[in-house]
């Protein structure tokens, strides 16, 4: 976690024993060098930066030997400690490292190994395999040098790095280790290793001999091997995603008791600006996606100011999406401060658009902040884009997930080729039970980007590109390569991810298929605002006995569902030979299109088990429908072709007749009338439902329809 650097003071005096200066080397302040500090500040550490503001000039330690630049810097400050025979120097890396004990823990069991110089150990060898046989032979423990922690009085420390005269990138732990091996040097200078993990635990090939140990006031890092709690925590070598991690709890930034101790550290209070930031928000549409006009909408909705907010969208699906995308740029052009569109005609790619939409934002130096947006993030949180502005970090995403299941728009952790792997906390975090900001290898669909962090740490202009790998993915090898952190908040509800998979776009209304793909979706969209009320106020009526009346589709679905129907087009025509049914012949025919005819059988079942089923059991007490139906169809009512419908029974336990249009602005007439109970019912409500037997006792009649056209839905349930 990022945190104000707090400058501290040399010479800190601890009791019992010896003062502790902690001497690192640091030429930038990047996001590893600033949580080094943190941890360092949390413990009340006296450090001392070496080479602030320098070139590097020590290689690329990550891939190859280098680092000299660091025992350089260090000989240079040690000709001033020389002759401090009380003063105990730690030397330890930053980049990739934190502190999970403190300087009292550090300088007793410096004493306990009773040594004058003491190195960090492990069980790999770099960088010359060739003379692991010259190491001493040990009874247990980690047998190799490691040049990232070292622990002795400052005159031995002096002694030890006066005998540096190589370059820059010359190779420091090769350097260390060359002396270590002499048996003159290793007795003269009183020298040995932390075999056994008390002080310095390196990951590089001991992640799995690491586990958290959680306490009620930090958290601390266990090597389960040795029984050891290391004080100082180094992911050195290909180790450094697990020791973020690590530090996403250590020492004390998450804990059980806590939560997280460090989310309102330097936030951005924006109710304290003269203005708020300028955001270009860029929006991608790489394949056909479900609900777009409604992801559209919650942009709108976003509670942020317009002016503000400048858009831009690739479409990158062809004829289907450009109709969705013309209606909000038309109706919402002049809202957004700009409003740019890139279409399918400029044959991008999706790393090019991607690049494109962050490069605007990097060459302009008004643009505040970068939020990239997919379209299948459906954003329910109207705070969010303010959330992740407040949080004040570099890169940020807001956690979302699939309905009902563990997919999400992050990893926590990755495999060794580099894809994706399960973090010990990753259902934890994504179910919302460890709720805090995490530090995560990838992330995807929707984030955060400062616009100072794309002129500065991420000016490569083509940071969506690397071979073999997908925009998302190079985008974030490339960020951690950078050194920059990605965060995940999971501090609030933010929304959903939409499944895209199979988005079959042949229908004329596309959206009604997803009631299983995107059943929340789909129930926001097609279901009645006042549905769930029938449960939770008894929302329905009885206008007949044993007939209920009550909300159940939106208006959007009314329209749809007929819109699908007219575009199908093929009405029955009201005959009694009828082809569609068991026998082919129907006594009480209607002009109707059945739901198998366009491909909706299955989803309309599912509708009847999900929606219907549930009222079934409130207003018939004691009958437990199957939610069984083989006859499900559209009504069409003209006073031209079929106007009413005869005295019948149904084929069924229950029938359902759902309104799909408004009596008196579409039609006139119609209605319903059941000839037991004298009882006509001819104000139907648009998306409302009738429900009521079927046999036997509600012999009923479609009284007729005298002007316009009136559809109904019908459904004979349980037959």
């Amino acid at each position: 976690m990022l945190a104000c650097i707090r400058r501290t003071t040399f010479f800190t005096f601890i009791p019992r024993f010896n003062k502790l200066l902690v001497l690192t080397v640091a030429t930038e302040e990047t996001d590893g060098f600033l949580r080094f500090m943190q941890s360092a500040n949390y413990f009340n550490y006296t450090v001392k930066v070496l080479g602030m503001g320098e070139t590097w000039k020590g290689g690329d330690v990550g891939r190859s030997i280098g680092g000299g630049q660091k025992v350089r810097l260090l000989k240079e400050a040690m000709e001033a400690l020389a002759d401090q025979e009380d003063l105990v120097v730690l030397s330890v890396d930053s980049y990739d490292l934190v502190f999970s004990g403190g300087p009292e823990e550090i300088l007793r069991k410096f004493q306990q190994a009773n040594h004058k110089v003491l190195f960090a150990a492990e069980g790999l060898i770099w960088p010359d395999k060739k003379l692991a046989e010259k190491y001493p032979a040990i009874r247990s423990g980690k047998r190799y040098l490691n040049s990232g922690g070292i622990i002795g009085f400052a005159p031995y420390i002096n002694r030890v790095v006066s005998q540096w005269n190589l370059h820059d990138n010359d190779d420091d732990q090769l350097f260390y280790t060359k002396m270590y091996l002499d048996p003159l040097q290793r007795q003269t200078l009183n020298m040995t290793l932390d075999h056994k993990c008390q002080i310095f635990q390196n990951l590089n090939g001991a992640v799995d001999e690491v586990l958290l140990k959680f306490g009620t006031d930090r958290v601390r890092v266990r090597n389960t091997v040795y029984d050891s709690l290391p004080v100082v925590v180094h992911g050195n070598g290909n180790t450094k995603i697990y020791l973020n991690s690590l530090a996403n709890y250590v020492p004390n930034t998450w804990n059980y008791e806590l939560g997280c101790s460090h989310c309102d550290d330097d936030i951005v209070d924006l109710s304290q600006l003269k203005e708020y930031p300028n955001v270009l928000v860029g929006v991608f549409i790489e394949q056909p996606t479900p609900f777009l006009p409604e992801f559209f909408k919650r942009l709108l909705t976003l509670d942020y100011p317009k002016d503000k907010l400048n858009i831009f969208v690739h479409n990158n699906v062809s004829v289907y999406h450009e109709k969705h995308i013309q209606k909000f740029w038309q109706e919402n052009r002049n809202v957004f401060n700009t409003f740019k569109v890139v279409g399918p005609e400029e044959n991008l790619s999706q790393g090019e658009a991607r690049n494109m939409g962050m490069d605007i934002c990097r060459k302009d130096a008004t643009c505040d902040y970068y939020f990239s947006l997919d379209t299948d993030v459906m954003l329910t949180n109207r705070q969010t884009l303010k959330l992740l502005i407040e949080q004040n970090r570099k890169i940020i995403g807001p956690l979302v997930t699939r309905h009902g299941k563990l997919w999400s728009n992050f990893w926590g952790a990755l495999s060794l080729d580099g894809y994706y792997a399960r973090s010990e906390d990753y259902v934890d975090i994504v179910q919302r039970k460890r709720v805090g900001m995490w530090n995560i290898p990838f992330m995807a669909h929707v984030y955060l980007v400062k616009g100072s962090a794309l002129r500065n740490e991420l000016k490569e202009r083509n940071v969506f590109v690397l071979e073999k790998l997908d925009p998302d993915m190079a985008l974030c090898r490339n960020v951690r390569e950078m050194g920059v952190f990605m965060y995940i908040t999971n501090r609030h509800d933010f929304g959903r991810l939409i499944s895209t998979a199979n988005y079959n776009i042949s229908h004329y209304n596309n959206d009604l298929w997803q009631i299983f793909q995107n059943p929340v979706d789909w129930k926001e969209k097609y279901i009645h605002q006042n549905y769930t009320q029938i449960f939770t106020e008894n929302y329905m009526e009885e206008p007949c006995p044993d007939v209920f009346w009550f909300p159940v589709f939106s208006e959007k679905a009314c329209d749809e569902i007929v819109e699908e129907m007219e575009h199908y087009g093929s009405w029955s025509g009201g005959k009694h030979e009828d082809k569609r049914i068991s026998g082919g012949y129907e006594t009480v025919p209607t002009d109707d299109i059945h739901m198998r005819q366009i491909g909706y059988d299955k989803e309309w079942l599912h509708f009847i088990r999900e929606f219907i089923s549930p009222i079934t059991l409130k207003v018939f007490s004691g009958y437990f429908t199957k939610g069984y139906s083989i006859m499900n169809f559209v009504v069409k009512y003209t006073p031209e072709r079929q106007a009413y419908l005869r005295p019948h029974h149904d084929s069924s336990t229950f029938t359902i007749n759902i309104a799909l249009n408004n009596k008196d602005t579409d039609f006139q007439g119609g209605g319903c009338r059941f000839h037991r109970y004298n009882c006509s019912l001819n104000s139907p409500r648009k998306g409302w439902s009738f429900m009521h037997p079927g046999r036997l006792t509600h012999l009923h009649e479609g009284l007729p329809t005298t002007n316009g056209t009136r559809y109904i839905a019908i459904s004979f349930i349980d037959p």
